[in-house]
């Protein structure tokens, strides 16, 4: 599960079964291989997968995740740094609280919060 989450945060292809699991329905329309403008929500399941199945070696991914094109997918990683309490992220999360994108800075606030009740 974990393996096949980072692969999907990376741009890889995955076994539709995964897919279809962590984008539901949706995600049937990503079944054909069509390149589409909005392919970063393969980004935000295979984030979304994380927040329940969780491994250290997904740090990567969440680090580059953090600072995605996509808004959404920096607010997904931001809420697993927050779930998983990832203190390696912690300058990361710090600069994401000046995003542009006023729900990817309460995302970030909340994960610096977790954070340092953590004792990060």
């Amino acid at each position: 599960m974990v393996a096949g989450c980072r692969a999907l945060i990376r741009g890889e292809l995955v076994d539709s079964e995964l897919l279809l699991a962590l984008g539901g329905p949706p995600a049937g329309r990503f079944l054909d291989g069509e390149k589409r403008r909005d392919m970063y929500w393969l980004r935000v399941w295979g984030l979304r997968g994380l927040l329940w199945a969780w491994d250290d070696a997904a740090v990567p991914e969440v680090r580059t995740a953090i600072e995605d094109e996509a808004w959404r997918v920096r607010e997904m990683a931001l809420k697993v740094v927050s779930m998983h309490l990832i203190v390696d992220l912690l300058p990361e999360v710090a600069a994401a609280r000046d995003d542009a994108v006023a729900r990817v800075r309460r995302a970030a606030d909340h994960a610096l919060a977790h954070l340092t009740t953590a004792g990060a």
